[in-house]
């Protein structure tokens, strides 16, 4: 199977292993399955060629033998019906595979988004300081059903897989904020995500990208 994914070939330090093509790495890696990079410069995003790939222009984007696909949530679950290592074992796994990748992306990474990026992209302005009660409290109650509902569980959805990856790539975004530690249970499942080898391979791929296109 040939497998094909798109990255951004350079980000600003601040950027660098966080750029959602991660997750895709991540899943292959887990895999076991090769893939090549088409790495994108300033600009490329906006061709027609990349637009006809990815409607966005944002990354990843993927394509194998089979499909040509987009959003790295629909890419992690396609992956994981085509890989053994990740494929759900039966049809209510696969259900919640599905339920717990949405999850993650519609419920829990947008209220992080909110409260990590505003400092990042707004630093200095007024509002910023402020806002961050806000965030916070929508945050807190995010993260107390997700704490729930993991309870003592050392995985989603019984043993590892792409729910997982999407769910720490998310949860990452807290790593540094004292917010996380409020829930020891998801701090630890985060260390316990985050310690896979797979995770190791596919942060080195990203940045051998990044290390190669890196401007003069």
């Amino acid at each position: 199977m040939t497998i094909e994914i798109s990255a951004f070939a350079w980000v600003p330090p601040f950027a660098q292993g966080y750029v959602k093509d991660m997750r895709v790495r991540w899943a292959l890696a887990e895999a076991g399955l090769p893939y090549n990079v088409r790495a994108l410069a300033d600009g490329d995003g906006n061709s027609a060629d990349y637009r006809a790939w990815q409607p966005f222009g944002q990354v990843p984007a993927f394509r194998d033998d089979d499909v040509i696909l987009f959003e790295s949530g629909a890419i992690l679950l396609h992956i994981a019906r085509k890989a053994e290592a990740l494929a759900p074992r039966d049809a209510q796994e696969a259900a919640q595979t599905e339920a717990w990748v949405f999850a993650a992306l519609n419920s829990i990474e947008p209220k992080i988004d909110n409260l990590i990026l505003p400092p990042i992209f707004y630093a200095g302005e007024a509002w910023v300081d402020g806002w961050r009660p806000h965030a916070e409290r929508l945050v807190r109650l995010r993260l107390t059903s997700l704490s729930n509902a993991l309870g003592t569980r050392e995985w989603l959805t019984g043993r590892f897989g792409v729910a997982d990856i999407v769910m720490a790539t998310v949860l990452r975004g807290l790593e540094e904020d004292p917010i996380l530690a409020e829930f020891p249970n998801l701090a630890a499942y985060l260390k316990r995500c985050l310690a896979r080898p797979s995770f190791a391979t596919a942060l080195a791929a990203q940045m051998e990208t990044f290390r190669q296109h890196e401007p003069a």
